[in-house]
């Protein structure tokens, strides 16, 4: 019984620390968002979150806000406490400093830097050690940064605005707007957890969009990138125009024109691909490599399949909205080349909700169910 009892109080103190890690969700990119409880003879005396990166970690938080209440004390973190010098001091120094008798993490921390040698000296410091607590939900929370760590490489989301029967633009290209406003607003709070957004100079020339994330809980915003073969993107586009960084890769530049996009503030990349277009698996892995956890994809169906085909993206999110755009209307994704049934592109859905008027399907690639 007394372990059922811990088990439940270890499950009810972690779910309150990862509710506090949310609270970093838009401000501690490209840090892993991070949420912390100190509890002591039943009574939680410390709590604290990652709230922005080169500030204090959630467990130093929680533990100033303990104070001498944390000896003796547990303390719930839903991510493994680092042991390296960064931005910050170590926070295993500061823990064992404290005196907390015991740590319960959700998760090791798949940083090469630590990867559970935070663990081991708080072990090594006579401090009990659980792991594995609400895992899957620590997981979810930060899976851009896990992937960035295990891989190399951020988690994709493509984003597509869409009528029921699959169109995301009119033949001519216009495309504002499919969806209404609550899903709009939706979107732009997406953007702004993302740490960048990317599009095609194929959505650019055609919609001129500024790429932002106009919502209230927007603390900076996203890198945006402009995947661009022949940098073709127009000096006067609005996304030139706004705050933060944009980012134009591409497989060929002159000299005269990389300086002219200097000068408009735009950072170019040359990362020409076999086909003479841009190579979208490095230009991923160069994203990674500057701390980008996250990209959203909102583009054309020619990027969009691209990314798809050389199996680089992990999520889909679909806004439907109750209408139709008939035949001629462009579709989700160019993908040539698939004939039969064999060949389709497996996807498992995972969540179907209402926004507004319109309804927001998400699924993730590689785990549809196997219906041969």
């Amino acid at each position: 019984m007394a372990g059922t009892e811990q088990l439940s109080d270890d499950n009810r103190y972690m779910a309150l620390a990862l509710r506090l890690a949310r609270r970093g969700l838009y401000s501690c990119h490209p840090n892993p968002r991070v949420g912390c409880v100190v509890v002591h003879s039943g009574e939680i005396v410390g709590e604290g979150w990652h709230q922005r990166t080169g500030e204090s970690h959630a467990e130093i938080h929680a533990l100033d806000l303990a104070g001498e209440r944390a000896r003796g004390a547990t303390l719930y973190v839903t991510l493994e406490p680092c042991c390296h010098s960064g931005r910050t001091p170590p926070c295993t120094d500061r823990l064992v400093q404290s005196g907390v008798s015991r740590v319960v993490a959700a998760m090791a921390d798949p940083n090469p830097d630590v990867n559970e040698r935070g663990l081991e000296l708080l072990r090594d410091a006579g401090i009990a050690v659980a792991t594995g607590v609400a895992e899957a939900e620590a997981r979810d929370l930060n899976r851009g940064f896990i992937r960035r760590m295990e891989t190399g490489m951020p988690w994709v989301t493509i984003k597509l605005a869409s009528s029921l029967d699959g169109r995301t633009a009119m033949t001519t290209g216009e495309s504002q707007w499919i969806t209404g406003e609550p899903a709009r607003a939706d979107v732009h709070r997406r953007r702004a957890r993302s740490g960048a957004i990317m599009t095609g100079i194929g959505t650019v020339l055609a919609d001129d969009p500024a790429l932002t994330a106009r919502a209230p809980e927007a603390v900076q915003q996203p890198l945006r990138v402009v995947a661009d073969s022949h940098a073709r993107l127009p000096l006067a586009a609005r996304l030139i125009g706004q705050s933060g960084a944009t980012l134009l890769v591409t497989a060929e530049l002159q000299p005269q024109r990389e300086a002219a996009l200097h000068a408009q503030g735009v950072e170019t990349l040359l990362l020409p691909g076999d086909d003479g277009s841009v190579s979208l698996r490095e230009l991923l892995a160069a994203l990674a490599a500057r701390g980008v956890n996250d990209v959203m994809v909102e583009a054309g169906p020619r990027l969009c399949g691209a990314l798809l085909r050389e199996r680089l993206m992990d999520e889909l999110i679909v806004y439907l909205a109750p209408h139709l755009l008939g035949d001629n209307a462009r579709g989700w994704f160019s993908l040539p080349g698939l004939e039969r049934i064999s060949e389709r592109i497996p996807l498992q859905i995972v969540e179907v909700i209402n926004v507004g008027a319109d309804l927001r399907l998400t699924a993730h690639v590689g785990e549809g169910p196997d219906n041969s």
